[in-house]
């Protein structure tokens, strides 16, 4: 397992940050951490990268406990923070190479770093200062720190944040590369991130586990608590008509044929039933999904 997490507990003072957490992510898994501000993915991922402490729980990395192995752990996870600290006087060959020799890569630190600039994108800005960059490339060049050691697990807290679309495509793009072999943790606030790049989201509020989706495309995007329905006649039907089924809760007019139908239970038949007795046909009649975005509120609501 690449990263394990068991019962883990983070405190400031009195107040929790992380309340018994545990989840584990196996090798090759791209998964989207997911969560409102606040609710404790920062302070997971820091953890997991050796940067900030722990005392009660039991935090992983392929194998071997962090709190007790954090330089071997620290070489097998790249991590990039939120707030991507970078040297903007450095030129950007010159900067890799410094991070380079802190990983004490000898001989391999010069090759190490070409096969970077040319993986990531960066060889048309190389020969430029760090600061001189756009905020898409200063991205690009925080991924190359974060894989010179050529780490098992990568870490990455809102990488996409402030890019401009062709910027966001091209590090989405650049992210499922090197997701086809290590372990990515990619937290988020934004949906299209987790659909675009996961097939896994873990989702994390008030420092606690809400849900985890093993398989992103099996997330329950139909309400468990209520029905949606949107169903078409071929002729015109008076709302006030629907309203009276049983079970129905709202019905909204899309037009005097089309409505959306919200009811408690799977009211499909009644809606037939009542179509025949009206003299009337049915075009039309399907459950809607919610967003991604709804299931989002409704974990962390």
């Amino acid at each position: 397992m690449s990263i394990s997490v068991s019962n883990l507990t983070k405190t400031y003072g009195e107040q929790i940050v992380l309340n018994n957490i545990s989840l584990e992510i196996g090798a090759g898994e791209v998964v989207g951490f997911l969560g409102p501000n606040g609710a404790g993915k920062t302070t997971t991922m820091k953890i997991l990268a050796g940067a900030l402490s722990y005392k009660n729980g039991s935090v992983k990395i392929c194998g071997m406990e962090v709190i007790d192995n954090q330089i071997k752990t620290s070489s097998l996870v790249g991590y990039l923070p939120e707030q991507n600290p970078l040297y903007a006087q450095m030129y950007v060959k010159e900067y890799l190479l410094f991070i380079a020799e802190t990983y004490k890569l000898g001989k391999e630190k010069e090759n190490r770093v070409n096969e970077l600039i040319d993986l990531v994108g960066l060889r048309p800005e190389f020969t430029k200062k760090i600061g001189q960059l756009s905020k898409g490339f200063r991205q690009r060049v925080g991924l190359a720190q974060a894989l010179i050691p050529n780490p098992k697990v990568l870490i990455l807290d809102e990488p996409t944040t402030g890019l401009d679309p062709n910027q966001l495509e091209e590090i989405r793009s650049l992210i499922r590369e090197i997701g086809k072999d290590k372990t990515v943790l990619l937290s988020t606030h934004i949906m299209q991130e987790i659909k675009a790049i996961c097939n896994r989201v873990i989702v994390i509020n008030k420092g606690e586990i809400v849900a985890d989706y093993a398989d992103i495309y099996k997330i329950k995007l139909f309400d468990e608590n209520s029905f949606h329905f949107e169903v078409e006649f071929t002729k015109s039907v008076l709302a006030e008509e629907l309203e009276k089924l049983d079970n129905i809760d709202n019905v909204k007019s899309i037009n005097n044929k089309k409505f959306s139908i919200i009811a408690s239970n799977d009211v499909r038949g009644d809606i037939f039933d009542f179509a025949v007795k009206s003299n009337n046909k049915i075009l039309t009649i399907k459950e809607i999904e919610r967003s991604m975005e709804e299931v989002f509120r409704s974990l962390t609501k």
